[in-house]
Protein backbone atom coordinates (compact mmCIF):
# COMPACT_ATOMS: atom_id res chain seq x y z
CA UNK A 1 0.00 0.00 0.00
CA UNK A 2 3.28 2.53 0.89
CA UNK A 3 4.49 1.73 -2.75
CA UNK A 4 1.25 2.29 -4.52
CA UNK A 5 0.74 5.61 -2.32
CA UNK A 6 4.55 6.79 -3.84
CA UNK A 7 3.40 5.86 -7.08
CA UNK A 8 0.09 7.82 -7.15
CA UNK A 9 1.82 10.91 -5.09
CA UNK A 10 4.18 10.86 -8.09
CA UNK A 11 1.79 10.85 -10.80
CA UNK A 12 -0.30 13.97 -9.00
CA UNK A 13 3.12 15.57 -8.45
CA UNK A 14 4.00 15.38 -12.13
CA UNK A 15 0.76 16.27 -13.55
CA UNK A 16 0.14 19.35 -12.11
CA UNK A 17 3.43 20.91 -12.32
CA UNK A 18 5.49 22.58 -15.19
CA UNK A 19 9.10 21.34 -16.06
CA UNK A 20 11.97 23.44 -15.15
CA UNK A 21 12.84 24.04 -18.46
CA UNK A 22 9.53 25.69 -19.09
CA UNK A 23 11.23 28.87 -21.07
CA UNK A 24 10.54 26.58 -24.17
CA UNK A 25 7.49 25.07 -23.53
CA UNK A 26 4.70 26.47 -25.91
CA UNK A 27 2.02 28.30 -23.91
CA UNK A 28 -1.69 28.22 -25.61
CA UNK A 29 -1.33 28.35 -29.20
CA UNK A 30 -0.95 31.90 -29.61
CA UNK A 31 1.71 34.53 -29.42
CA UNK A 32 0.57 36.77 -26.31
CA UNK A 33 -0.75 35.93 -22.95
CA UNK A 34 -2.51 38.53 -20.76
CA UNK A 35 -0.38 39.26 -17.19
CA UNK A 36 -3.32 37.22 -15.74
CA UNK A 37 -2.65 33.91 -17.86
CA UNK A 38 1.22 34.50 -17.34
CA UNK A 39 0.76 34.89 -13.30
CA UNK A 40 -1.08 31.30 -13.61
CA UNK A 41 1.59 30.27 -15.27
CA UNK A 42 4.62 31.38 -12.93
CA UNK A 43 2.19 29.84 -10.00
CA UNK A 44 2.27 26.57 -11.39
CA UNK A 45 6.22 26.95 -12.34
CA UNK A 46 6.93 27.85 -8.85
CA UNK A 47 5.34 24.68 -7.52
CA UNK A 48 6.71 22.56 -9.93
CA UNK A 49 10.46 24.41 -8.58
CA UNK A 50 9.41 23.63 -5.28
CA UNK A 51 8.90 19.97 -6.15
CA UNK A 52 12.18 19.42 -8.33
CA UNK A 53 14.18 21.11 -5.39
CA UNK A 54 12.24 18.87 -2.94
CA UNK A 55 11.47 22.29 -0.70
CA UNK A 56 7.60 20.46 1.16
CA UNK A 57 6.86 24.17 2.40
CA UNK A 58 7.09 25.76 -1.51
CA UNK A 59 5.16 22.58 -2.25
CA UNK A 60 2.18 23.04 0.34
CA UNK A 61 2.13 26.99 0.21
CA UNK A 62 1.03 26.69 -3.60
CA UNK A 63 -2.29 25.32 -2.49
CA UNK A 64 -4.91 27.02 -0.17
CA UNK A 65 -5.76 25.58 2.92
CA UNK A 66 -8.92 23.40 2.10
CA UNK A 67 -7.13 22.41 -1.53
CA UNK A 68 -8.20 19.04 -3.36
CA UNK A 69 -5.68 17.15 -5.08
CA UNK A 70 -6.88 13.73 -6.87
CA UNK A 71 -3.73 11.64 -5.93
CA UNK A 72 -5.28 8.96 -7.61
CA UNK A 73 -8.95 8.55 -10.02
CA UNK A 74 -11.83 9.06 -7.91
CA UNK A 75 -10.11 9.40 -4.81
CA UNK A 76 -9.78 13.61 -3.37
CA UNK A 77 -7.59 14.03 -0.74
CA UNK A 78 -8.29 17.14 1.34
CA UNK A 79 -6.23 16.45 4.55
CA UNK A 80 -3.04 19.20 4.82
CA UNK A 81 -1.08 16.45 6.73
CA UNK A 82 -1.80 13.75 4.16
CA UNK A 83 -1.08 15.73 1.07
CA UNK A 84 2.15 16.58 2.16
CA UNK A 85 3.16 12.91 3.50
CA UNK A 86 1.89 11.90 -0.04
CA UNK A 87 4.00 14.65 -2.19
CA UNK A 88 7.16 13.55 0.71
CA UNK A 89 6.94 9.83 -0.79
CA UNK A 90 7.07 11.45 -4.29
CA UNK A 91 10.49 13.15 -3.56
CA UNK A 92 12.17 10.03 -3.23
CA UNK A 93 11.27 8.73 -7.02
CA UNK A 94 13.32 11.89 -7.97
CA UNK A 95 10.95 12.17 -11.61
CA UNK A 96 11.76 14.18 -14.16
CA UNK A 97 8.72 15.35 -16.28
CA UNK A 98 7.79 17.96 -19.04
CA UNK A 99 4.60 19.01 -21.24
CA UNK A 100 5.14 18.40 -24.46
CA UNK A 101 2.42 19.73 -25.80
CA UNK A 102 2.16 23.18 -23.88
CA UNK A 103 -0.11 24.55 -21.83
CA UNK A 104 -3.44 26.18 -21.71
CA UNK A 105 -4.48 28.68 -19.33
CA UNK A 106 -7.78 30.24 -19.09
CA UNK A 107 -9.21 33.32 -16.31
CA UNK A 108 -12.17 34.12 -15.40
CA UNK A 109 -11.94 37.00 -12.77
CA UNK A 110 -10.63 35.42 -9.87
CA UNK A 111 -10.84 32.22 -11.14
CA UNK A 112 -8.16 29.68 -13.63
CA UNK A 113 -7.71 26.99 -15.16
CA UNK A 114 -4.60 25.57 -16.10
CA UNK A 115 -4.58 21.92 -18.34
CA UNK A 116 -0.93 20.21 -19.34
CA UNK A 117 -0.63 17.11 -20.52
CA UNK A 118 2.40 15.72 -19.12
CA UNK A 119 4.88 12.75 -19.62
CA UNK A 120 6.88 11.94 -16.45
CA UNK A 121 10.01 9.38 -16.07
CA UNK A 122 11.57 8.32 -12.39
CA UNK A 123 12.17 5.68 -10.60
CA UNK A 124 11.34 3.14 -8.11
CA UNK A 125 12.56 2.54 -4.70
CA UNK A 126 13.32 -0.72 -6.13
CA UNK A 127 15.15 0.24 -9.17
CA UNK A 128 12.42 -0.36 -11.65
CA UNK A 129 12.16 2.95 -14.33
CA UNK A 130 8.50 4.85 -14.32
CA UNK A 131 7.27 5.99 -17.34
CA UNK A 132 3.57 7.40 -17.28
CA UNK A 133 1.51 10.16 -19.05
CA UNK A 134 -1.64 11.86 -18.10
CA UNK A 135 -3.71 15.02 -18.16
CA UNK A 136 -3.19 17.76 -15.76
CA UNK A 137 -6.22 19.83 -14.89
CA UNK A 138 -5.57 22.74 -11.61
CA UNK A 139 -7.91 25.35 -11.10
CA UNK A 140 -6.54 28.24 -8.76
CA UNK A 141 -8.03 31.03 -6.99
CA UNK A 142 -6.31 34.69 -6.69
CA UNK A 143 -5.74 35.67 -3.28
CA UNK A 144 -6.23 38.99 -1.94
CA UNK A 145 -2.96 39.78 -1.95
CA UNK A 146 -2.89 38.53 -6.19
CA UNK A 147 -0.91 35.52 -5.45
CA UNK A 148 -2.43 32.26 -7.40
CA UNK A 149 -2.80 29.87 -4.73
CA UNK A 150 -4.55 25.82 -6.82
CA UNK A 151 -7.60 24.82 -5.05
CA UNK A 152 -7.72 21.85 -7.34
CA UNK A 153 -5.54 19.56 -8.67
CA UNK A 154 -6.05 16.75 -11.07
CA UNK A 155 -3.52 15.20 -12.75
CA UNK A 156 -5.74 12.88 -13.91
CA UNK A 157 -8.08 14.75 -16.02
CA UNK A 158 -8.02 11.78 -18.90
CA UNK A 159 -9.34 9.09 -16.68
CA UNK A 160 -12.63 8.71 -18.06
CA UNK A 161 -11.58 8.79 -21.41
CA UNK A 162 -9.30 5.68 -20.73
CA UNK A 163 -11.30 4.08 -19.07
Amino acid sequence: MYKRHIYVTLVICLGMAISMNSQTQTVMQKTVISEDQQDVLNAIEAMTQSFNSKDIEGVMSSYEKDAVVIFEPETPVTDFNALKEMFLGAFTLNPKFEYPKGHEVFVNGDTAMHIAPWTMRGVAPDGSKIHQTGLSIATLHRQKDGKWLMTFDNPHGNYLINK
